[in-house]
């Protein structure tokens, strides 16, 4: 069964973007590949750039010269609906702005979106009523369940 999630980016004109992921919405799967390899907001662009996800790696772009498709993806890249398996209509969603986010965006289990404060990248997580704040708290949370 899929834990579904969704990751968000919020850019510095205050706009923000989502996409849809199927698998390993969770904590200790997507919460720490994007606290440890998506912390940078251009990577996390590069996502909303291929649109909704079926399972996130640590990685966007597959080797060259090597197959990777949605049935045979190279370990640990992420496996795009439209890129992997060529669907279309899975592209990200706009919003204008975080309230606009907050009251139209897609809900899942788990709901990740990248925002500046202070200057400086953090990750938020929303997971199922429980919390929401800041994902390095979500893990300390969870950890206590």
């Amino acid at each position: 069964m899929a834990t579904r999630s969704t990751i968000a980016l919020e850019y510095a004109d205050g706009t923000v973007e989502q996409i849809y992921c199927h698998w390993d919405g969770y904590l200790d799967h997507n919460g720490r590949i994007l606290q440890e390899h998506y912390i940078d907001p251009f990577k996390v662009r590069n996502l909303m750039d291929l649109g909704d996800v079926s399972s996130l790696g640590k990685d966007i772009m597959p080797e060259p010269y090597r197959e990777h498709t949605f049935n045979k993806p190279q370990e640990g890249v992420t496996v795009f609906y439209g890129r992997d398996r060529g669907e279309t209509g899975v592209g990200s969603r706009k919003f204008k702005d975080y309230a606009d986010y907050r009251k139209n965006s897609q809900g899942e289990e788990y709901n990740y979106i990248l925002r500046q404060v202070d200057g400086k990248a953090v990750w938020f997580v929303e997971f199922y009523g429980e919390f929401d704040g800041p994902l390095v708290n979500a893990f300390e949370f969870e950890a206590h369940e």
